[in-house]
């Protein structure tokens, strides 16, 4: 077997940060071995004018990743686990899931101090959906609008004055140094997270048995049983950038997880929340049944309008 080891990446500064951290972790588990970026540029990159949900979604970020993995160009991919789609193409794998980083939204503003300190009709900024839907229903006084491209860019058009406040995940923020930006953090009571959110996940290709034995020693297995909860709970409701969602699972007591699932209306007039606990062992089922705590509330339904709407 080849010594040397490439990771595909996106070109982003935070996802070379990612794929820097990854081969960090590699180096010191293997020195023997030479381990390598592969920035690739993906179409999620590329189209900053339309929302993900208008576009294509989440799998827009890693296509481009996975053809590498599938021609041999790469051996892994690095991504942020939240812009991982939660049905994975036929031949790839989620190898390893290393340990969560701050699951929180941040508010980041130059003139207020938080979400409650915005006036009426305050501009605020968000890729999500998810996040619009939440904050519409909690504060139907803002005005909230689209705001994509990478963390840098977003940070400028906040300081250009295109907006009163943006709102961006703590663990990017906190990963490239900037955590000063954030003038508070949004807990998951006000703003439940996206599935997966602070965690990154490592991607191969199915066949790559070498691969994901070198692999497992990064696998936080905390970490991957909350996100396997939380990505079954977005799976069985078909989660996507088209329809606001929610999922954020943690350690209740010994052995015991808690789940919490929330799906919406993106204008937040409708917002349906469910929970349970189960065992870390049952991970993958306690999504589902907190899927289908949703789905008797209506979530089936509600996500059939918002799709058809669109």
């Amino acid at each position: 077997m080849s010594k040397v080891i490439t990771i595909a990446s996106r070109e982003s500064v935070l996802a070379m940060w990612q794929a820097n951290f990854v081969k960090s972790r590699l180096e010191s588990l293997y020195p023997d071995y030479t381990i390598q970026i592969l920035g690739m540029t993906t179409k999620g990159d590329q189209i900053l004018d339309r929302t993900l949900s208008k576009v294509g979604g989440k799998g827009l970020f890693v296509k481009e990743l996975e053809t590498a993995l599938a021609d041999g160009k790469a051996d892994l991919a690095v991504h942020s686990l939240k812009d991982v789609p939660m049905e994975l193409p036929d031949g790839f794998d989620l190898a390893a899931v290393c340990e969560r980083a701050n699951p929180n939204d941040a508010f980041v503003s130059n003139k207020y101090a938080n979400l409650f300190d915005l006036p009426e009709k305050a501009i605020v900024g968000t890729s999500s959906l998810r996040r619009e839907a939440q904050l519409r229903a909690r504060f139907p006084h803002l005005d909230i609008r689209p705001l994509r491209g990478n963390v840098q860019t977003r940070l400028r058009k906040l300081d250009d004055g295109e907006y009163d406040a943006i709102i961006l995940a703590a663990a990017g923020l906190e990963r490239l140094g900037l955590a000063d930006r954030i003038r508070s953090q949004i807990l998951p009571e006000d703003s439940l997270p996206a599935a997966g959110q602070g965690a990154l996940g490592i991607e191969i290709a199915t066949h790559r048995d070498d691969m994901r034995e070198i692999l497992a020693p990064l696998n936080h297995a905390l970490t991957a049983d909350c996100t396997t909860a939380e990505r079954s709970l977005a799976r069985v409701l078909g989660g996507s950038c088209q329809v606001p969602l929610a999922a954020y699972a943690t350690l209740a007591e010994d052995d015991i997880l808690s789940l919490r699932g929330l799906v919406a209306r993106p204008d937040g007039s409708s917002v349906l929340i469910a929970q349970a606990s189960a065992p870390r062992r049952y991970a993958e089922q306690l999504g589902r049944a907190v899927a289908k705590l949703l789905e008797d509330d209506g979530a089936k339904e509600l996500i059939a309008e918002v799709l058809a709407g669109q």
